[in-house]
């Protein structure tokens, strides 16, 4: 993980489940989920009806669906809020889930409950600058573009903004077939003119770009 980096800071901290899962969400990110353990399903109803989140962070010990042993999961610190968008019960108990990545977020203190749910104490960190795609920058922009076109767009939420930069190295970030760990530095950057240096060393590996 970045550990050298310092992650500003918002003033508000707050309390929360968390939902540990082998993938990571960005901000402004889509993500979809298939709910079925009793303690996720009384969370999200919980949540919904609340009008509030919930908080996803990196599995990086342990298995998503709790096993009768019990093991402990281990997590990355930093997170990203979920919210809520659309939501879908095809059956009894399995209930599906599309959510979109709001504010970053570092756990500060956490305990499990009986039923295995994870509930957290956590400080918002503050959102990254925003500035405007360079010129240099532009064929990433482009070739998101062009993958979002490819993978569809419905995959993605309704805001886009290419000319953004943070966007832009979000949007690679998680389209990109890197490592879970690679996505979590990613996460964690808090600079994304950093991000999409480290991501175009990448595309230039791969002769993307």
């Amino acid at each position: 993980m970045i550990s050298w980096l310092r992650l500003p800071r918002a003033q508000n901290s707050l309390r929360l489940p968390l939902f540990p899962l082998k993938t990571v969400l960005f901000p402004g990110g889509v993500l979809p989920l298939k709910v079925f353990e009793q303690r996720y399903l009384d969370m999200a109803a919980e949540r919904f009806k609340a009008e509030q989140p919930f908080g996803i962070c990196l599995l990086t010990e342990g298995e998503e669906i709790a096993s009768a042993a019990k093991t402990p999961v281990v997590f990355a610190p930093i997170g990203t809020l979920a919210h809520t968008k659309s939501w879908d019960m095809p059956r009894l108990g399995i209930l599906h889930l599309g959510v979109e990545g709001g504010q970053r977020f570092q756990v500060k203190a956490h305990q499990t409950l009986a039923d295995g749910l994870i509930q957290a104490e956590v400080q918002l960190l503050a959102a990254e600058s925003r500035p405007r795609i360079t010129e240099a920058q532009e064929p990433m922009a482009r070739l998101l573009e062009l993958l979002i076109s490819r993978i569809g767009e419905d995959r993605f939420g309704s805001e886009r903004q290419f000319d953004d930069a943070s966007w832009v190295s979000y949007r690679l970030a998680e389209i990109l077939p890197l490592k879970a760990s690679i996505k979590q530095n990613m996460l964690e950057v808090n600079d994304c003119e950093v991000r999409l240096r480290v991501l175009e060393q990448y595309l230039k590996r791969e002769g993307l770009l």
